[in-house]
Parts: C-alpha cells; sequence; structure tokens
C-alpha cells in the first residue's frame, strides 16, 4: 500500500494501491440466469479473513483522508460549531419537567429534571456514565403512569438490539429489573409492570448478521428475573413480521402493532380493563398505516391513509372498535397530514405542503379552530399532555438550530423558551424551493441553502441529498456540519424524491418496485437542472445519501458516472438480490419487491443494483463509502461487497475508499467524538476533490 504524494489543495495524487481482495467462485441461479458473487466471503463479517481486510482497507483510507491539507482546520472548525446547547421541548410528568441537554460536545445528551420551568434543573439520567467511551446511547425513556417507575433503552456501539433498564423515579436508583435482546420495542407501562417486544437470544457471533424470527410480546413485572416474564403474544405463522405493543395513558387498552409484510400495519387491541380479554383485531390489510392518538373515555383517536393517501383522522368505539365502524373525524387534505397529537382536550394537526410543516389546532369534534404561524418554512414537533394546557414546540429549518417555544393555544400566540447559540451569522444565508421537471415530467421539489451573494456563473460547489424511499418524508432541518461547505461557497441541496411521503402515499409508491427507477431519475434530473440554471456543473457535484439513500447514490453514480464528481454512499443497500437475506432485510421487501418474487422482479432490481453494474475501466466518481461494523439494519456486506467490486472496476482516475467505523452501527446514538471525526472525513473528502480551497 503505497502512501500518497499531495501536489497541491486539487486532488493530484499518484494512484492509489488498495489491498488485494480474494475472489471466489460463488454462482446464484435466478430464474435461469447466472448471478456470480465473487465477494461472497465478506459476508461473514466475524472471519479472520474480513477483519483483516478491514484493517487494510482502512490503512488506505485513513491514510489517505489524514493527508487533505485542510482535515484538521476543517475539525477544528466543525469541533467549534458543534459546541452549542441542544436542548428539547420540555415533557411534563407527574407535575415535574423533563428535557435532554447536551453542553456541547459532551458523546450523548443528558435528562434533566426540574420541579418547576423556572427551578434549578437537576439530572435525571446521564448516559454519558453508561460507558467511558460513549458508545452506549439512550434510545427510549417511559415513565410509568403511577409515577413510580422509570424504564430506559438503551443500545451498545449503534446497534439495534437493546436493553431495558428500570429506575426509581424519585430516588433515580437503578433497579435490578433488566431486559436483553428487545428490539424495535420500548416500554408500554400497565400497573407496576410493562410490555415489550424481544427474540429469542441469537447464535453466538451471527447477533449483527442473521436474519431475525419470531417477535414476541411480553410482560414484565418489576423485581421479577426476565426468565420469569409472561408470554403475551406470538405468531409462529409470520415469524419475519414485527409485532410491537402501545399502552394508552389511562392503561385501559393494549394496541398490538403487526408489520413488516407490506406498506403499513395491521392494529389489535385488548381491553384490560375486563380480565383475560381476547386481543380484537380491527384491521385486515398491511398497506394501510393504522396509528392510535390517544383514548379518552370510550373513543380511540386515530390517523390512518386507509382510503385517504394523504391520511385523515378517524375515530373507534372501544366497544365496537373494528374498523368497519370507524367514523371520519377530519377528512383528508390537499397537504399531507404528517403527525398528530392530542394536548389540553385539542388535535394539534401539523400538515406537509411542499415538504414543509404547517400546524393546525382542531376540537375533539373536528372542527378547526386555528392555525399556528410557525417562524418560517422549517419543521415543528409538539409536546404536551392530553390533559394539560401546557404546550411547547421545537422548530427548526436549514439556517435555524432547533428552538423551544412555549404556546398559548386560548391566545393562539406563541413565546420563544429557549434557543441555541452557533457560532455563525444565519442572516448570511438563504433557503429557495425550487420546482423541477423530472425524466417523466413529474414536478419535483427541492430545497437550495447558500450565502446570499451566490453568484450564478456555474461553478459553485454542490452537495446534493436525497432518501426517496419508505415514505420517509424530507424536511427543512437544521445541521452545524453543513455550516463550514456553504461558509466556503458551497450550496446545499435537498431533493424531495419519489419513494418518500412529501406528497401521501401516491408519491410513496411511484418509487417503490417496478417504479423505483423514478427515485434515481428525480436525483439524476435534479443534477441536470442545477446545472442547466448555472448553479454549479458537473465537476462540482458531490451526491450523499444514506441506508435507502446509500443506494441512491450506488445506483445513480453508476447510472450516469459523468454527471457528479464525488458520491458518498453511507451505510447503503448495495446488494438488491441478497438483502433480504440478513437481519431485517426481509422488512424492505414492501418497498423493493426481491429476487425471489419474479423473473421480472429478479431482472429489475438486477438492471439497477449497484453491485451488479459496476463495469470495468470506467471512471466512477472521487467515492468514500461509509459504514460500521455493528450496522445491523443494512448489514456492512453491503459496503465491503461494493467497495472491493468498485475497487476492481474503476479505471483509477478518483479514489474509491471506503470508512468502516469501530463500535458504531447504522448512525443512531453515535457519540459526538466519532460523529464530529466521520464529518470532518466526508466534508474534507468532498471539498478536497471538488477542488475547494476553504479558509478556516
Amino acid at each position: 500500500m503505497s502512501g500518497i504524494m499531495v501536489m497541491s489543495c486539487a486532488p493530484q495524487q499518484k494512484k492509489l494501491v488498495y489491498p488485494e481482495t480474494a475472489k471466489v467462485d460463488t454462482v446464484d441461479v435466478y430464474f435461469g440466469t447466472q448471478v456470480p458473487d465473487p465477494y461472497r466471503w465478506l459476508e461473514n463479517d466475524t472471519s479472520a479473513a474480513t477483519t483483516a481486510w478491514v484493517e487494510a482497507e482502512n490503512k488506505v483510507t485513513n491514510e489517505y483522508l489524514s493527508q487533505i491539507p485542510f482535515r484538521e482546520n476543517l475539525l477544528k472548525r466543525l469541533t467549534q460549531l458543534a459546541d452549542y446547547e441542544k436542548i428539547s421541548a420540555p415533557m411534563k410528568k407527574h407535575g415535574k419537567y423533563y428535557f435532554s441537554k447536551n453542553d456541547g460536545l459532551q458523546n450523548q445528551s443528558v435528562f434533566y429534571v426540574q420541579d418547576a420551568l423556572d427551578s434549578e434543573p437537576r439530572v435525571f439520567l446521564d448516559p454519558n456514565k453508561l460507558s467511558e467511551d460513549g458508545t452506549v446511547a439512550l434510545t427510549g425513556l417511559y415513565f410509568s403512569n403511577n409515577g413510580k417507575y422509570t424504564a430506559y433503552s438503551i443500545s451498545r456501539s449503534g446497534s439495534d438490539w437493546s436493553e431495558i433498564y428500570v429506575m426509581d423515579t424519585a430516588t433515580g436508583k437503578l433497579l435490578e429489573d433488566h431486559i436483553e435482546w428487545a428490539k424495535f420495542a420500548g416500554a408500554a407501562w400497565q400497573g407496576d409492570g410493562f410490555y415489550y417486544s424481544a427474540y429469542d437470544a441469537p447464535t453466538k457471533g451471527k447477533e449483527f448478521s442473521n436474519v431475525n424470527e419470531n417477535h414476541k410480546v411480553y410482560y414484565h413485572k418489576i423485581g421479577e428475573p426476565q426468565s420469569k416474564d409472561k408470554l403475551i403474544y406470538q405468531n409462529t405463522a409470520y415469524p419475519k413480521r414485527f409485532y410491537t405493543v402501545s399502552t394508552s395513558q389511562d392503561e385501559r387498552i393494549l394496541f398490538l402493532f403487526e408489520s413488516g409484510a407490506g406498506r403499513g400495519n395491521n392494529l389489535s387491541i385488548r381491553d384490560l380493563s375486563k380480565p383475560n380479554a381476547p386481543f380484537v383485531q380491527l384491521t385486515t390489510d398491511l398497506d394501510y398505516q393504522y396509528s392510535p392518538i390517544e383514548v379518552i373515555g370510550e373513543k380511540i383517536y386515530l390517523t390512518t391513509n386507509y382510503n385517504a393517501p394523504k391520511n385523515k383522522i378517524m375515530v373507534a368505539d372501544i366497544n365496537r372498535p373494528k374498523l368497519a365502524d370507524w367514523k371520519e373525524l377530519v377528512p383528508e387534505s390537499e397537504s399531507v397530514l404528517s403527525d398528530a397529537e392530542i394536548i389540553g382536550g385539542k388535535l394539534f394537526l401539523t400538515y406537509d405542503k411542499d415538504a414543509s410543516n404547517h400546524a393546525y389546532v382542531y376540537d375533539l369534534d373536528g372542527k378547526q379552530l386555528q392555525e399556528i404561524k410557525l417562524p418560517s418554512l422549517g419543521s415543528v414537533g409538539f409536546r404536551g399532555d392530553k390533559d394539560d394546557k401546557e404546550c411547547f414546540f421545537g422548530f427548526t429549518s436549514f439556517t435555524i438550530p432547533g428552538a423551544t417555544y412555549k404556546y398559548d393555544m386560548d391566545q393562539n400566540t406563541y413565546e420563544l423558551y429557549r434557543a441555541p447559540k452557533v457560532e455563525f451569522n444565519s442572516d448570511d444565508f438563504v433557503t429557495e424551493q425550487i420546482f423541477f421537471p423530472s425524466k417523466d415530467g413529474v414536478k419535483v421539489p427541492m430545497f437550495l441553502t447558500y450565502k446570499k451573494d451566490l453568484k450564478k456563473d456555474g461553478k459553485n460547489p454542490v452537495f446534493l441529498y436525497g432518501y426517496g424511499g419508505f415514505g420517509i418524508s424530507l424536511n427543512p432541518g437544521f445541521s452545524a456540519a453543513r455550516i463550514p461547505f456553504l461558509e466556503n461557497g458551497g450550496i446545499y441541496v435537498q431533493v424531495n424524491l419519489r419513494g418518500g411521503n412529501e406528497y401521501g402515499e401516491e408519491w410513496h409508491v411511484a418509487g417503490t418496485k417496478m417504479q423505483k427507477q423514478n427515485v434515481f431519475d428525480d436525483f439524476i434530473a435534479a443534477a441536470e437542472y442545477l446545472i442547466d440554471q448555472k448553479y454549479t456543473d458537473k465537476d462540482k457535484i458531490a451526491i450523499v445519501g444514506g441506508s435507502n439513500g446509500g443506494l441512491l447514490v450506488g445506483a445513480c453514480m453508476i447510472q450516469r458516472p459523468d454527471l457528479f464528481r464525488v458520491a458518498i454512499p453511507q451505510v447503503g443497500v448495495m446488494d438488491m438480490l441478497r438483502y433480504h437475506k440478513f437481519t431485517i432485510g426481509w422488512n424492505w421487501a414492501s418497498d423493493y419487491g426481491t429476487s425471489e418474487d419474479s423473473k421480472e422482479m429478479f431482472e429489475y432490481l438486477k438492471a439497477y443494483s449497484p453491485i451488479h453494474n459496476l463495469k470495468p475501466g470506467t471512471t466512477y466518481p472521487a467515492t468514500l463509502v461509509t459504514t460500521a461494523d455493528h450496522d445491523d439494519r443494512v448489514v456492512p456486506a453491503h459496503s465491503f461487497k461494493f467497495a472491493a467490486t468498485l475497487q476492481a472496476a474503476n479505471d483509477g482516475t478518483y479514489p474509491t475508499l471506503i470508512r468502516i467505523d469501530s463500535k458504531a452501527g447504522h448512525g443512531a446514538g453515535k457519540p459526538m467524538a466519532k460523529v464530529l471525526e466521520e464529518q470532518a472525513d466526508i466534508y474534507g473528502f468532498i471539498m478536497y476533490n471538488l477542488g475547494m480551497k476553504p479558509k478556516f
């Protein structure tokens, strides 16, 4: 492995020498078609050979990144920018206020409690004390309805596996209760115990790669060992589905959610006020979403997209709860209903209009009372109790870090409760929204954020970001990590691709299965529009995306290698023929389809699967693949095999590197120190390969 000679800030490094990656003669046969998989051995993430390969790849990558002339100054600037107080909106429980706060550079945010809004906060739970290196993250906090206990869930090293602990709320004393191998579940309290979902303990050594099957719901009584927990529900007929639960605040209703086989979920309820009451299934179609908001008296308030692609509010009667008897309360509108809360006996509804949030207050009879005029185009989240008129909301935009406001629902006014101070001047930047035509003529929105004095001379560096899947909307949001790029003349572009939920379920479906190519076409069209309108040119565009967005980057850099200068596929789904064979990959079939569904589906997937479409001798963009050893959502094998294939295919004009983080997972809960190092590497790689000469 050779060193790298840096001639100047423009990337003119010598040709990199990559580790040699052994090939095996594994061949799979799909509907009569032979498909080689020469790097299959890299799927074994615990083998000595894979470990050696990871070390060798990281060595080349670290050597390259360390020689970017401005990387250290970039890390300093990112650290300076991240060093601001981040405080959540307060949450009121049993007469006290709870909030999370990060002083700036703490690895994990700390939870505080205060007796009144103007009283001195004291530490309630400090996750930084749960590990020496900050790799244990708090993933949930669950207060018992009687106020006696607080359960909290943690994740280790970024894994989706979680453990649940319990503490005495008043004293903070940790109790002996400890739940292991929980996944995609919190603690749903009933009396002196809670419901949770877990899997059987996995095979040793395969904790982060084997398929997860047989999700079960248990009830844990405080003071008992986990081995005595009562099995409440399992469905052996569908071992690959998720079964999760929640309880209403009055503890009368236990909600059971079944998902993992369609684009939505089934909903069942059990009336806990009646001993040994059975679960009653309310719905029968896993392609619609059914989400309870709260139970008030005999009524269950719900949001659903059943016969309403943009969502509506309905009401069910506990005594006649099946879907056929639900009543419509707030009908579907032109905008997408994206969130609903009941606070102080009123409905707080958040709607997405062209990917920005708008907020309204309704009474419980479905009558609109008022609109809450938000500070600007951005994203909002409300906090409050169904019986308490005290209400807070958090608000953020591309240039406004998360601020908290106190809302007066009688006056329909709000005041700033607290706002962070960040070391940059937001007035220097502007955000505009543009609608551009995709390949098939469909209008797609994107947000552009840049310095006010930007010139449209076709030379501006662009950070082009997208996701486009699973009905996930990309709303405006703040990231301190983008600021050095923006300060040095860059444009941050966020595209609202099909596959998301920005315009409801129809927009989502238009980017799924055999319409997935629409998502890539939208992203490519965004880049072409930015070039056409003289914002930038093809040598100044970096494309970035994570998870399903990593697939987006992988597919687009292969379909149009000429259009992008830099590609950053993060924790991406890269092997579309085998993705469903790992951990919870099977759960993505509703968006992707699988190679086993039909000959047509196999051929469609193979036609865009990043690993299967790299062509030897091609000039691909400068690429930094990122993944982590504890990613059990999108297993690192995807990125390993893609990087190995890309290194073999690339003509060597631009670097092809993979950055493999240790003691980290899919992204959630990553300690601040690791986040800053990763951002310095990603932005450093982008800015260097776009020929930027940043001033720090």
